[in-house]
């Protein structure tokens, strides 16, 4: 699902943005402060649905809902405001919802829960990997827990190499990056791959892991990932990106630098 979100005040649209991207974690999210810079977006990017302010600058969140239609007749509106006053003229332009501020992951899950016009489902099993901020992996959209925690440590880390193979003595030096005893780490990691494998074979992803002799990978076009979107140029990944890379693991912090 791509969705887009328009608000002219900055503080306003960060809200809105987090809220979406913590209640539908596989969509893809692109913010705009101007309709003019939304309609540009639609123009070229089919959306399924829009989350408007109202009381914006040059163009209302009314008219920027009916430009938008003409253009995507089938796309859900939702407007996002802190007045109540226009909730008749949504329901005459047949609008998908209408949320009040402050805006909660809730309100918005329960608008997407229930649009005007409905989006077929995404196939099951498909990753979604969070980078930006805190590393977080979500499967059919819920967050994936690891029997071990150097399990999902080792996913962020070949995430992070982007489909690059990486030894697992690579792997040990940077999971216990501080530690002496490397070798006596060497079990333990067998214990770390085997959980990671496993369970996101439970979610049908054990495919997005490749392996070799001796070396693990990614396949990067097998998950979504708003860092590979970053990489790619495209909107979502660059809106995502907030000034924080994987901030739970310090040897992200080579990567936030050149993300800088």
């Amino acid at each position: 699902m791509r969705i887009i979100a328009v608000d002219d005040e900055e503080i306003a649209l960060e809200n809105l943005e987090s809220a979406i991207r913590e209640a539908e974690p596989f969509a893809e999210v692109a913010v705009f402060d101007t309709g003019a810079a939304a309609l540009e977006y639609v123009s070229e990017n089919k959306c399924e649905a829009a989350f408007l302010d109202i009381e914006m600058g040059s163009m209302n969140g009314i008219a920027l809902a009916k430009a938008l239609k003409l253009k995507s007749p089938e796309i859900n509106i939702i407007f996002s405001t802190g007045y109540i006053e226009y909730a008749l003229e949504a329901i005459e332009m047949h609008a998908s919802g209408y949320i009040t501020k402050p805006i909660t992951v809730e309100k918005v899950r329960n608008e997407l829960d229930n649009l005007r016009f409905r989006i077929p489902e995404a196939p099951r099993g498909r990753l979604f990997i969070q980078c930006f901020g805190n590393f977080e992996v979500f499967a059919d959209g819920k967050p994936v827990s690891f029997k071990y925690s150097k399990a999902k440590e080792l996913l962020a880390y070949i995430v992070d190499r982007h489909g690059a193979m990486c030894t697992n003595g690579e792997a040990i030096s940077v999971l216990w990056e501080n530690n002496d005893n490397l070798d006596g780490k060497a079990v333990y990691f067998k214990s770390v791959r085997r959980d990671l494998i496993s369970t996101l074979k439970k979610f049908g992803c054990g495919d997005v892991i490749i392996r070799q002799r001796g070396s693990i990978a990614i396949d990067a076009k097998k998950v979504q990932c708003d860092y590979f979107d970053w990489l790619d140029g495209n909107a979502e990944g660059i809106n995502a990106y907030k000034g924080e890379y994987m901030q739970q693991y310090s040897w992200g912090e080579l990567r936030h630098g050149l993300l800088e």
